[in-house]
């Protein structure tokens, strides 16, 4: 069974940056996509970034470009989301997600971790 587990949340004040990580189990994702999507509350999820398991192509959101970059380490089976300059509107709960599928539709994933929270205070 698939599994994905993201960490690394937490608070932060505006400015300041955070690194998720997103660790997969169960098969290896040397073909799949890897997505970060978050969901603020009372809001729809929103698309971040993704990228192909090679790390040929990146993807990023309009709202995060240049902010936030998307990585791997095929060695580890890990995705990561490396998120600088925050601002307290990037508050939310940030999910990774994987698939065969790539692109920015959550539709497109067919596997989802369980969330983890960022804040962003002012």
């Amino acid at each position: 069974q698939v599994q994905l587990v993201e960490s690394g949340g937490g608070l932060v004040q505006a400015g300041g940056s955070l690194r998720l990580s997103c660790a997969a189990s169960g098969r290896t994702f040397s073909s799949y996509c890897m997505g970060w999507f978050r969901q603020a509350p009372g809001k729809e999820r929103e698309f971040v970034a993704t990228m192909t398991w090679s790390g040929y192509s990146t993807v990023y959101g309009d709202s995060v470009k240049g902010r936030f970059t998307i990585s791997r380490d095929k060695a580890k089976n890990t995705g990561y989301l490396q998120m600088d300059s925050l601002k307290p509107e990037d508050t939310a709960v940030y999910h990774c997600a994987a698939g065969t599928r790539c692109g920015t539709l959550p539709e497109r994933y067919d596997y989802w971790g369980q969330g983890t929270q960022v804040t962003v205070s002012s």
